[in-house]
């Protein structure tokens, strides 16, 4: 389902594209439905939010960059549902630090798709092996008493 939006500035650099309304219910998934986006045939994948009355699709700053697009440009948008399993991919280090205890798997095994994202994003987007590892240790820390 394509339709014209404008890329919103929420706040300092949060960004996002409102969704009509008949859209989402198009969709016929609830008022958060996954979706598959498309914009400047760039894809990814998120759920829409409702968010102060209106229906929110999140735009990062990663999405922005392989977009092509900033906050105020009118964009062309496509979403589609998205029905297949939501997957992370957790690093060999970071999986082997769960395996290592058993209560911070389990908590980890039962977070979102995008908490256990936001947990792996921090992960791997460490400079320094160091960096790496204090973070697997502390995260798996969290993990286990049951934080995020």
């Amino acid at each position: 389902m394509k339709f014209r939006a404008t890329v919103e500035l929420g706040g300092k650099t949060a960004t996002g594209i409102q969704v009509p309304a008949q859209i989402v219910e198009d969709l016929g998934s609830g008022k958060r439905p996954r979706v598959r986006v498309t914009i400047n045939g760039y894809i990814y994948r998120s759920t829409v939010a409702p968010m102060g009355g209106a229906f929110m699709l999140p735009v990062s700053a990663e999405v922005r960059e392989r977009a092509g697009v900033a906050a105020g440009d009118s964009v062309e948008v496509d979403v589609q549902l998205d029905t297949e399993p939501r997957e992370v991919t957790v690093p060999p280090d970071f999986a082997a630090a769960l395996d290592g205890d058993t209560d911070a798997k389990h908590f980890f095994d039962g977070l979102s798709y995008s908490n256990k994202q936001r947990l792996v994003l921090a992960i791997e987007g460490a400079k320094t092996d160091e960096t790496r590892q204090r973070r697997i240790a502390s995260t798996v820390s969290k993990l286990h008493a049951g934080q995020t």
